[in-house]
């Protein structure tokens, strides 16, 4: 039986795209506000573009973050992506001003010190033994990023699976913590490895 993912359709996200990579993958996949569907997926993508502050005031419009915890806390899979991996933490800090995130991980998402920001393309990730997600993928395996924020502090990820890159400084790339699995990068523009990244989550489904 073809199993189904549902990306979650809160105001904020590359849907389309995203929906195509994952469909790419060969499950059965619907963009929706309905956290009923949301809820009964075998799979739920959180997406997220744009300012973290902007993409809570769309969980919370949707009251999305009660069925998301739910979901992670019966051990069904979430895997967000970009922002939508951001709001998966404690708190965000942009432009001074912090926001509220779901809580999920420990440690809040802050600006990069970097000289360049954002930090954008392709760039190389660092895996660690273990990763699910990046399994079969080689050492100099590139990734497509867009972003100015990140959790860096790693000290407070311990028991997850955490894959870094670097900007100047290292960040978290990829974190997974049992059901709940996040990348930082844009899987859905990442070509091949992004492809494999969506295929090794789907066999966890």
């Amino acid at each position: 039986m073809t199993k189904n993912v549902v990306i979650l359709d809160y105001g904020s996200g590359n849907l389309r795209s995203a929906e195509r990579a994952v469909a790419r993958t060969g499950v059965d996949v619907t963009v929706t506000s309905d956290l009923g569907e949301a809820a009964a997926a075998d799979g739920l993508v959180v997406p997220g573009v744009g300012a973290y502050a902007a993409c809570m005031a769309g969980i919370h419009e949707l009251d999305a973050g009660p069925m998301i915890a739910e979901r992670v806390a019966a051990g069904r899979p979430v895997l967000g992506i970009c922002v939508g991996m951001q709001i998966m933490f404690e708190s965000g800090v942009e432009h001074g001003l912090e926001t509220k995130g779901l809580g999920l991980f420990p440690g809040s998402v802050t600006r990069l010190h970097a000289e360049r920001i954002p930090h954008m393309g392709w760039n190389t990730v660092t895996v660690p033994p273990g990763s699910k997600l990046l399994a079969g993928l080689g050492a100099e395996t590139r990734f497509y990023f867009v972003h100015s924020y990140a959790a860096q502090d790693l000290d407070l990820l311990e028991g997850a699976v955490v894959t870094t890159a670097a900007h100047d400084q290292p960040f978290v790339a990829v974190i997974e913590s049992g059901p709940l699995t996040a990348a930082q990068f844009h899987p859905e523009k990442s070509a091949d490895a992004g492809y494999t990244l969506l295929s090794n989550w789907v066999t966890t489904l």
